[in-house]
């Protein structure tokens, strides 16, 4: 990939992506073979203003490694320094850039039992500080090819050959073509224009129906706000939370959804893939699923804590969108939740009440707000989705026609 073009897809994470204020600190988080790009979203970082940047790398072999020879124990046990690191998220809320590359199958030889014990230890006792920081920080995740990754995205294709036309997809579905700045800010007022045009309608009920069996109902919150594409933190500093997006979401009543619900493309979860699985609600709950490919692990999931059963965001995604358009599956979530309307299980969005992060977490869930360790997308999005919205005056409003925007 041309460096030229490398450095605009660099510029755009340092200043629309996380949108550096001169004085700032910045973290990095990345993998360990994307160092000739994290120099240069450094620089970009600093050049905008950053007074300090730190990295922080990972590496899934090295992981593996772990996982294969320490116990459960001693993975699950979170070490003071670790503890101590997010004390200091806490109080400076530095800026996150979070650089993805994982191998979707990074973890299929690791016991799913192992990775799901260690994985829930972790969430569990981080989470509190986690809770604390929403709202207050701005951060931003983007990707950048990894050998293992680009060779699952195009089979046919190996080493380089396989990163140059991973590389070429990321960036064009990240608006990267020597006007990005430009575009994202066009992409944030359509974005917008839409966020808006939900908010008028006043929605109490979101009613999915698709040819494949797709057919539930879920209740709004009264007055939650609609998310997507530029977010703003508790002081009014704007940031581009994903690199690409295409959604528009918001966070349900907890335990208010009922039917069935197919997904339309694969999940990668814990560094396995999921896939060709469904969903039935029942009381607001998951009661059962059903999957063709990693059905245990879709049930280790599910039954990760309370709030794993329910739901934490609806988000729609036109299905004639750039991502869905490249005809390219990522294997990855950040990709292909923008190709297609999707829902999370697990926690919902703090930031999306009017108060913003102002707000205590229990006073949060006692106005219906989901609360769970675990935020976990899978996509829905058909061609023939049709969604019907009903306002809390009972006026019905079609708001996706063929999968697409119909307002």
């Amino acid at each position: 990939m041309k460096l030229e073009r490398l450095q605009e897809y660099a510029e755009l994470l340092a200043k629309r992506g996380i949108n550096v204020q001169k004085g700032e600190e910045v973290w990095v988080n990345c993998q360990t073979y994307q160092m000739e790009f994290v120099r240069l979203v450094v620089e970009e970082l600093y050049k905008a203003g950053a007074k300090k940047v730190r990295v922080r790398f990972s590496d899934d072999e090295i992981s593996k490694i772990g996982y294969k020879y320490a116990s459960t124990s001693t993975l699950s046990k979170v070490p003071n320094y670790t503890i101590a690191e997010y004390k200091y998220m806490v109080k400076h809320n530095p800026s996150m850039l979070h650089i993805i590359s994982d191998d979707p199958d990074a973890f299929k030889s690791i016991s799913q039992s192992k990775l799901t014990k260690v994985t829930f230890a972790f969430r569990k006792k981080v989470k509190p500080y986690r809770d604390e920081m929403d709202g207050k920080y701005k951060w931003c995740i983007a990707a950048v090819p990894s050998k293992a990754w680009a060779e699952k995205v195009f089979p046919k294709l190996k080493g380089d050959e396989a990163i140059e036309a991973l590389w070429e997809a990321i960036l064009s579905c990240s608006r990267v073509d020597g006007h990005a700045i430009d575009n994202w800010d066009k992409h944030n007022d359509e974005l917008m224009k839409h966020r808006k045009q939900l908010a008028a309608l006043d929605l109490q009920y979101l009613e999915y129906k698709a040819s494949n069996g797709t057919d539930f109902k879920v209740e709004l919150m009264k007055n939650v706000l609609w998310g997507g594409g530029v977010e703003f933190t508790d002081k009014g500093l704007s940031y581009n939370p994903n690199v690409p997006s295409e959604e528009v979401f918001t966070s349900p009543k907890a335990g208010s959804i009922e039917g069935i619900v197919y997904s339309s493309k694969p999940l990668s979860y814990n560094g396995q893939i999921i896939d060709e699985f469904w969903v039935k609600f029942e009381n607001g709950k998951v009661s059962k699923v059903g999957a063709k490919k990693n059905q245990k692990l879709l049930e280790q999931m599910v039954n990760t804590d309370e709030g794993s059963h329910m739901l934490g965001e609806v988000a729609l995604v036109p299905y004639d969108s750039p991502i869905q358009n490249s005809k390219i599956l990522f294997y990855e979530t950040l990709f292909d939740e923008n190709a297609a309307c999707h829902l999370a299980l697990g926690q919902g969005f703090k930031e999306l009440f009017p108060e913003g992060a102002s707000i205590s977490n229990e006073e949060a869930r006692s106005r219906g707000l989901n609360d769970s360790m675990i935020h976990v997308d899978f996509m829905i999005g058909t061609k023939d989705l049709e969604i019907v919205g009903t306002s809390f005056n009972g006026k019905k409003t079609t708001i996706f026609k063929n999968g697409n925007w119909a307002i």
